[in-house]
Order: structure tokens, then C-alpha cells, then sequence
């Protein structure tokens, strides 16, 4: 027996009945060997860990747009975040932890630079429309790994896609997942706002205090703990009816105090119409995107749009800003 064959048996013997069995998923939409050593789920969460589009992720904004603080969340460590709160409500509830963490860790691998704002302005200006959840999927089965994709399980991709949409998750995982993400970025956008000065913890309504607590490590645990209690025993990923109350009342004060703030959010209107002019500028010269893109184009199975996106989503902050400086901004002349 495989070290693999031993693990999958211990999934079987240890872990809920509701749990997705590394032995009962649905498979890759290409067949390749098992592994010896990692069960499926285990090797998905690899192969995105080790990917290049994980790893821009740590310049691409979060909330702040290129923050110049060493301690505001980026994209990678929103993700990083999400995927511990995730498997510590999974662990509890005796779920498969490698099939929550992959999908934590590639639920946002497709996000646009400049966060939301970024995918606001593809989404506009894109006849094809742009979203980061589906543009994740996409980046694991077809862009990365010079475009032949990751090849990952359908219930990762699943749980990918549905983190953002008003889709459940098939699995009870995914569901992990998609709540997970809501009490990690309200809480860590939180700190960050607290940090720079954007709102204070008494600006915060008393009644979602009282309720989750005063503290960003209350308010963690709290949402954790009763994900775990309403949840144990049960098919599917719940809140008490009080605390999500009060959770989603927070969210939205966040939208209110922080993700509209004039202050937060005073470059975003900049971020965006440089995008517009990059778009605008492959969608005329498409020949002066990288090679892989060439590829794409070659294969003629998605419109010229929709690579023009792939080439922008997969940009970091700083690179977009130094590329539109490369094509527009007029360097002094000297002689070399």
C-alpha cells in the first residue's frame, strides 16, 4: 500500500461523513497517474502554491492600492489568511483540510492589479464582462504552466468559482471557504483601516461590538467559533442567526466607512484609467504582449478581448505602473 492509498484511508476512517474523500472526487479533466505520496487534493494545493500567479499576488492590492506600510494586507496575505481560518473551521469540523486549502489558496489567483477597482474597470470596459472568480478558473486551466493550465480536481475549481457568486460551492469545503473569506477580509480591512487612520475601534457600531467584540482577535473569534458550533454534525456550513446578523451589518459599514472612503480609495480613479489606456493600447498592438499570449492568439479558441485581459489580470501593481511609464511617460534624453 502507497503512502497515498494510507492517507485516503485514513480520510476514511477519521473524517466527518460530510467531508469530500480524496478517493471519491470527480477527477481532472485530463487523466495523468496518482501520485504515491499525495492524495489529489493534497497535489492541487502544490501545484497552486507553486505557481507564478500565486506569487504576484503579494504586490497586488487588497484595499489599500499599493500600499507603501510593510503591514497592510496585499492579495497574498488576504489569501494566506482566508486559508487559515478556513482549515481551522475545517479541522473542527473533521472536513478535508487539503481540499479547503487548495481552494483558499487559489480563490483569488486571478484577481486584477489594483484589487476590486482593477476588476471594476475590466469588467466596464470588456465586452466580454470580467470577473476575478471566474477569471481564477481560468488562469488554473488554461494560463498557467505555459498555458496548459494546472489541470487541478473539479471540486477545487468548484469551490474557486462559487466563492463569489451567488452559487453555493458543491462541496462542504467550498462553503468553508466562501464564508471564510467574508470574516477574514472584513476583519483584516478593519486593522488595516485602523492602521492607517481611516476609522477608529470607537467608530465601529456598538451594537456589532456587543455582539462580536471590541477587539479584531474577538471579532476572529467569535465568527470561528460559531461557524464550528453551528455547524457540527450538520451537512452543511452554518451561523447563528445573530452573529451572521451582525457580521454582515459590520460588512456593511465597511462598504460605507472604508471601501467608498474618499480618502482609502483617492488614487483608484488613476489606477483605473491607466488600465484603460493599457487595454486600449494591446487591443491596437497586440503584437507587444509577452509570447505566451502570442500562443493564445495562435490557438484561436478566445477573442483578442479576453487575452487582452489575461495579459492585465496577471499584472501587479507595480508592474502596470511601470509599464504604462515605459509606453507613456517621455524620458529625459542623455547621452549614453
Amino acid at each position: 500500500m502507497t503512502i497515498r492509498e494510507q492517507q485516503e484511508l485514513w480520510e476514511k476512517e477519521h473524517l466527518s461523513k460530510y467531508a469530500s474523500l480524496s478517493c471519491e472526487s470527480a477527477g481532472r479533466d485530463r487523466e495523468e497517474p496518482q501520485c504515491d505520496i499525495r492524495p489529489v487534493y493534497q497535489r492541487d494545493r502544490d501545484r497552486i502554491l507553486h505557481s507564478k500567479s500565486f506569487r504576484r499576488m503579494k504586490h497586488k492590492t487588497q484595499v489599500f492600492l499599493a500600499p507603501m506600510g510593510d503591514h497592510y494586507r496585499t492579495r497574498l496575505t488576504h489569501t494566506l489568511e482566508v486559508a487559515q481560518i478556513a482549515r481551522t473551521i475545517s479541522r473542527a469540523l473533521r472536513l478535508n483540510e487539503d481540499l479547503t486549502e487548495a481552494i483558499a489558496l487559489g480563490h483569488d489567483i486571478g484577481h486584477t492589479p489594483f484589487g476590486h477597482a482593477g476588476e471594476a474597470v475590466l469588467n466596464e470596459i470588456c465586452p466580454e464582462g470580467f470577473k476575478h472568480y471566474e477569471q481564477s478558473v481560468r488562469v488554473v486551466e488554461v494560463l498557467e504552466n505555459d498555458g496548459r493550465g494546472l489541470n487541478l480536481t473539479k471540486e477545487v475549481r468548484d469551490g474557486m468559482l462559487r466563492h463569489g457568486t451567488a452559487m453555493m460551492p458543491a462541496t462542504p469545503e467550498g462553503r468553508v471557504v466562501r464564508l471564510s473569506d467574508k470574516i477574514a477580509y472584513i476583519n483584516h480591512d478593519i486593522d488595516d483601516a485602523l492602521r492607517g487612520h481611516i476609522i477608529s475601534e470607537d467608530d465601529i457600531p456598538e451594537n456589532f461590538r456587543k455582539v462580536l467584540g471590541n477587539t479584531g482577535k474577538e471579532r476572529l473569534n467569535c465568527l470561528i467559533h460559531d461557524v464550528i458550533l453551528s455547524s457540527m454534525g450538520k451537512a452543511d456550513i452554518y451561523m447563528s442567526e445573530e452573529i451572521e446578523k451582525a457580521m454582515f451589518g459590520l460588512r456593511a459599514y465597511m462598504f460605507r466607512s472604508v471601501y467608498t472612503n474618499s480618502v482609502a480609495k483617492n488614487q483608484e480613479s488613476k489606477a483605473q484609467n491607466l488600465l484603460k489606456v493599457l487595454y486600449e493600447h494591446f487591443m491596437h498592438h497586440p503584437d507587444q504582449m509577452p509570447h505566451e499570449f502570442h500562443e493564445l492568439m495562435e490557438r484561436g479558441d478566445c477573442s483578442l478581448e479576453r487575452i487582452v485581459c489575461d495579459y492585465i489580470a496577471g499584472m501587479t501593481d507595480q508592474y502596470t505602473i511601470a509599464l504604462y511609464e515605459e509606453l507613456y511617460v517621455p524620458k529625459a534624453w542623455k547621452v549614453y
